[in-house]
């Protein structure tokens, strides 16, 4: 399904944001089985966090009109007890829903566990106790699937984080995440001069609150903040969520043509 983003998204940024019924079409029955047609794929994506809709006969893709401003961000950190998600798995989520520049709703919980690391107890704090009671891995990647909604996916260093829940949200046969990502790396390294882009350096050079490094909600929240000062620091030209998904990673010599 990631082809099937990708290339309705490029299709869209081609043709300002609507797609004809022929050209939705042509793209998705590209990746249809025996089992899907090009209407229950459409269901598919939606479900999966995907911005699309139908609306006069076409085709939209909703983040290409809408203000940044008024997106939803679901801002998202996780812990592992290792990098590889085919052998490691989620251990704690926390997440932060933002909408003009408010948190309108939060989400955290441990993860049952059986193994954890000595390294990752003393990266994190987590201890076998801490999950030994917590929610089950599908309980908890159902409800976070739930709160994500079609919210633009944000994390600091996104592709670990997409990644990793991507391949257990399609494990656990919840589909894969059709949401728009944002990196707040990207995006603070186009808006924010600092000597480096860790977490931990910007919170604290930049004042962004009380941190518990390595904590999911503690992290989520303080990436939060991070992405509201880098909305603060936009250029003039980016007001749609398109806009700023593009500009987040541009190159320096597309960011001096757009001036």
């Amino acid at each position: 399904m990631q082809r099937v983003y990708e290339e309705l998204t490029s299709a869209f940024r081609r043709n300002s944001g609507y797609l004809s019924q022929a050209s939705y079409e042509r793209i998705v029955k590209k990746h249809t089985t025996l089992f899907e047609d090009a209407d229950t794929l459409f269901i598919l994506l939606q479900a999966s966090g995907y911005p699309i809709i139908y609306k006069d006969k076409k085709y939209c893709l909703e983040t290409y009109f809408t203000p940044y401003k008024n997106q939803k961000y679901c801002v998202i950190d996780i812990e592992t007890n290792g990098s590889k998600p085919e052998s490691a798995q989620v251990i704690e989520v926390g997440a932060v829903m933002v909408q003009n520049g408010k948190i309108i709703d939060r989400f955290e919980s441990f993860v049952a566990c059986t193994f954890i690391p000595e390294y990752i107890t003393k990266v994190t704090g987590i201890s076998p106790e801490d999950l030994m009671d917590a929610p089950s891995r599908l309980e908890v990647l159902t409800k976070l699937r739930e709160f994500l909604d079609d919210a633009i996916f944000v994390a600091h260093n996104a592709n670990f984080d997409y990644g990793f829940l991507n391949h257990s949200f399609d494990h656990f046969g919840l589909g894969t995440i059709g949401n728009q990502k944002l990196c707040s790396i990207d995006l603070a390294r186009r808006t924010i001069e600092s000597k480096r882009y860790g977490l931990a350096y910007l919170g604290e050079t930049l004042e962004l609150g009380e941190h518990i490094q390595h904590r999911a909600f503690s992290d989520a929240l303080v990436t939060s903040k991070l992405l509201d000062l880098s909305f603060k620091n936009l250029p003039k030209y980016v007001n749609s969520t398109d806009e700023l998904l593009c500009f987040s990673i541009s190159s320096r010599k597309e960011r001096t043509l757009k001036k």
